[in-house]
């Protein structure tokens, strides 16, 4: 890590995550108590490559250490629907039937945008700490990547975001939204932050991109 931080591309990327974090108002800085259960982070550091093979991208991710996480201490479930390959083969099928347009989207740091329901702590970012609070940590309004319960909270939020513009979620697969008006119908597949999307009505696309 500390070759990334003699390099001013890394230093960039590491800058550009925590822009997210404040954008997304992850956290509060808060003074650290003896009470608090306080969770490390760390840094991972991955080239963006095109089709041949040439980096175009630094991309650096904080990241929680939560495999030193407990059961009923930091978190009480972390159950998320995934949906099946089998799933995702289906609607390409059913594309291909009715002739949809098919889109995929990345949802850019998704599990920024899950709201806790607990009360979580982590320790201020390696090579980015506040030299006048040091002993202060973070603490966590929305989920943090390789917390144990993000990939939930992001997909009760986007669950509820979705059911909210009148999209109907699969009685049994969870990770399927359908919306219809009159003859024109969309189709919306969840895979943790990938999301397929697909209309015989292009305006329908469009709409659902927008709102997203």
């Amino acid at each position: 890590m500390n070759d990334a931080f003699c390099d001013s591309n890394w230093v960039v990327a590491m800058q550009d995550e925590l822009n997210q974090f404040t954008g997304n108002d992850v956290w509060s800085l808060v003074p650290k108590t003896d009470a608090m259960n306080v969770i490390g982070t760390k840094w991972v550091f991955r080239n963006k490559m095109d089709e041949n093979g040439n980096i175009i991208r630094n991309k650096a991710r904080l990241v929680a250490k939560g495999y030193n996480q407990k059961e009923n201490i930091y978190f009480d479930e972390t159950y998320a629907p995934v949906t099946k390959l089998e799933v995702v083969r289906l609607l390409l099928a059913y594309a291909c039937m009715c002739n949809f347009k098919l889109c995929q989207m990345d949802a850019k740091s998704a599990f920024l945008n899950g709201f806790l329901n607990e009360e979580v702590y982590v320790s201020q970012p390696p090579g980015f700490e506040d030299h006048l609070y040091l002993n202060h940590v973070f603490k966590l309004k929305n989920a943090l990547y390789s917390l144990k319960q993000a990939p939930r909270h992001w997909y009760e939020r986007l669950n509820n975001f979705l059911l909210s513009k009148g999209y109907a979620r699969g009685d049994v697969d969870k990770t399927l939204f359908i919306r219809k008006h009159a003859s024109d119908v969309i189709l919306v597949q969840v895979y943790v932050d990938y999301i397929i999307f697909g209309s015989n009505n292009n305006s329908m696309c469009e709409e659902f991109v927008a709102a997203m």
